[in-house]
């Protein structure tokens, strides 16, 4: 009804000038509009092809809007035809895009009042203006931004949200009246410039204290917040730099024992625990055949046996030619495109742009134990919740690793270990791997072994990958470009016992294979390695080492294996030898396991605070594969004695080197076609360290 009363205005009075009627509906000569100009009509190519119903930029009339309202006015409008079909808007467009430059790009057909018709804003663009971030301390660059409004609390809240607000509020006037008063008494003091707060910061710690009263003291918090406020009322600028000096002086204390972590984490665990086996070295070597694992069950957790069939590999690598080259990101689960030999178009290795990840693993934060609250999980990398960000860290690509054995073999072959005569007899060898991510997953890029039970080198080298490398891994791997930038090639250094002319490998079990390092590297500065070109290679030397019968010492011997391709059958693997109470696919890390045991604390980093793995000036080395290798070993010495121990109070006993049962045994043995015993072994729930026991 409203719409035909509103079209009555365009008809004119039938009384004309002489209608006396008050508010009059129809058209008369005093409220007659100007007719619009013919340039002003929507009949121009540019008319057709915008959106309909476009709302304005600017609330400043233009003459194509004022010409558009009055255009309705007409007494008698001409009928328009269109020169295009007129279409509906454009999918997707976004209603916040109001610019010129949206519109399509088509010349107007009067170019003369078109410019004047629509003025860019003055105002700055959205994209502008979000530009203008507060201003972040490098040392928190890692916090997210945060707003005065009160955290969420877990359990009972301590006190209204109302109340919490004001509290809040009134702590944080208190920290900018405090912070700002000290700027201005600062003047030309380079110190109490350095003391001067963001507005971020203001706000974190306000947040930070209200949060603490609130969770340490819910019961009285009213009190204390109150009090608090009211101490900063009566607080002076003096006193308030005192206290941001105490606070830069904790947080110093802090970082300092952060570089100082291995002497400290030491100091919390206490003194390392002496390992007295009670044996020789000989003898040690001649007891671990009771502490072999036996992997044969033991593919489906990644243990591989035996290679695979030449039938395995063909059906992988169809596989892989039909995934052209998808795979899906070990570190934030997306998928991308891998091109080996780098794509033409670009030079690219990998699609889908950078990756945004976190290194560390989620872990639930120490429990208070007068506090009933169930925590959440936060990631060890950057504190942050689980859900909060989708990473704290970036990598220009994305990585990937291959499990399949099968497909690791289409690579480079698996190959069972050789007969080698030259090897001792009585010798037991710990390695550790480590690895990098390239175009094929993850390859070869470390491996160091040592013999046991002493700890003496016997290979450290690192391997050329055969991939274009995709990320190094330094947190984990420990290796770093300047290391394979200044490695040099692998030389064997033969005892000065030996004729140069003679096999490097010594046959005398007193002796020692020659190690590959001729000037270990001073205190504080790091090894330079030598290099092989090729995984072929790496294989080849430590076969020099080994023979069938040779006990390889490891933690997940499934990785260094697979990554050797290798399939030993004589292992000792400290996830078996000590097992989590779950079982596989659970395990114990290498480093809570020296920790539990040992009382010795390994891979320590830095500051595990510092996302960029640096504290003080002071570089992250990653894990050290020899550091890694000998503490395998010491796990292992660790069982021995507490398994001797044992077998001793069942009436074992040791003559000319051999163990030898008692003549009245409880449970059942057997002997194997060598002569040594064989063990059946289950896990039993509750003995100290997941202790393997006969049946």
């Amino acid at each position: 009804m409203d719409t035909v009363l509103q079209n009555l205005g365009s008809i004119p009075c039938p009384h004309g000038d002489r209608c006396t009627e008050s508010g009059c509906l129809f058209q008369h000569s005093w409220n007659k509009k100007p007719a619009a100009p013919a340039s002003a009509k929507h009949d121009g190519p540019d008319a057709d092809d915008n959106p309909r119903k476009r709302r304005k930029l600017s609330t400043e009339p233009t003459q194509s809007t004022a010409s558009a309202t009055a255009e309705p006015s007409k007494p008698n409008p001409d009928p328009v035809t269109a020169k295009k079909p007129v279409s509906p808007p454009p999918l997707g467009r976004k209603p916040t895009v109001l610019s010129v430059q949206s519109a399509p790009s088509v010349a107007p057909a009067t170019p003369a009042t078109k410019p004047a018709a629509i003025s860019s804003p003055t105002n700055p663009t959205p994209e502008k203006s979000a530009e203008k971030k507060v201003p972040i301390r490098k040392a928190q660059a890692s916090r997210k931004v945060e707003t005065l409004n009160p955290r969420m609390l877990k359990g009972v809240a301590a006190a209204t949200f109302e109340f919490r607000f004001k509290a809040l509020t009134m702590l944080h006037e208190q920290f900018a009246r405090l912070n700002k008063e000290m700027e201005k008494a600062a003047g030309k003091d380079a110190e109490s410039k350095t003391l001067v707060l963001t507005p971020q910061e203001l706000i974190w710690l306000s947040l930070d204290l209200e949060e603490k009263i609130a969770m340490d003291k819910p019961s009285i918090y009213n009190n204390v917040i109150k009090n608090r406020i009211m101490g900063y009322k009566k607080m002076t600028p003096k006193q308030w730099k005192a206290e941001r000096l105490a606070e830069i002086k904790k947080e110093e204390e802090r970082k300092a024992a952060a570089t100082q972590a291995s002497s400290k984490k030491q100091a919390l665990l206490g003194p390392p625990k002496e390992i007295n086996t009670g044996l020789t070295p000989q003898e040690e070597i001649s007891f671990l055949p009771h502490l072999l694992t036996s992997i044969t069950e033991l593919a489906q957790h990644g243990y591989v046996p035996k290679p695979p069939s030449e039938e395995e590999i063909k059906k992988a690598r169809e596989g892989v030619e039909a995934a052209m080259g998808w795979e899906t990101c070990d570190r934030c689960t997306k998928r991308f495109q891998v091109f080996p030999g780098r794509r033409e178009e670009d030079g690219a290795l990998t699609s889908g742009g950078p990756c945004t990840y976190h290194w560390g693993r989620l872990i639930y934060p120490e429990r208070n134990p007068t506090s009933t609250v169930q925590q959440e999980r936060t990631y060890r990398c950057c504190k942050q919740l689980a859900g909060d960000s989708t990473g704290c860290t970036s990598c220009s690509t994305h990585v990937f690793t291959v499990k399949s054995p099968a497909r690791l073999a289409t690579i480079v072959p698996f190959m069972e270990t050789p007969e080698n005569p030259s090897v001792p007899k009585d010798r037991a060898v710990c390695f550790d791997c480590e690895m990098c991510y390239t175009v094929n997953g993850l390859e070869l890029v470390r491996l160091t072994a040592v013999n046991w039970p002493d700890g003496k080198e016997l290979l450290d080298i690192l391997i050329r990958p055969m991939g274009e490398i995709l990320d190094l891994n330094s947190r984990f791997s420990g290796v770093w470009p300047e290391d394979l930038i200044n490695a040099e090639p692998w030389k064997p250094v033969a005892p000065p016992s030996l004729d140069p002319a003679d096999p490097v490998i010594d046959t005398d079990a007193s002796s020692m294979p020659p190690t590959t390092t001729k000037n270990p590297p001073e205190p504080g500065q790091r090894k330079k390695m030598q290099i092989v070109p090729s995984l072929a290679v790496a294989r080849d030397l430590l076969f020099s080492l080994i023979s069938p019968t040779t006990p390889l010492i490891g933690h997940g011997l499934e990785n260094d294996l697979n990554a050797m391709r290798i399939c030993h059958p004589t292992l000792i693997d400290t996830v078996l030898l000590f097992p989590h109470k779950k079982a596989l696919p659970y395990r114990h890390g290498l480093k809570m396991l020296m920790e539990w045991n040992l009382n010795k604390a390994i891979q320590v980093e830095p500051d595990a605070d510092s996302v960029d793995g640096t504290a003080q000036g002071g570089k992250l080395l990653g894990h050290d594969s020899a550091e890694d290798a000998r503490a395998a070993g010491d796990l292992v010495r660790f069982k021995i004695q507490y398994r001797w121990a044992r077998m001793k109070r069942e009436g074992w006993t040791l003559k000319d080197g051999e163990f030898v049962p008692p003549k009245d045994p409880k449970g059942k043995k057997s002997e194997s076609a060598g002569g040594k015993l064989t063990e059946v072994r289950k896990t039993r729930d509750g003995t100290e360290e997941g202790e393997l026991v006969e049946v």
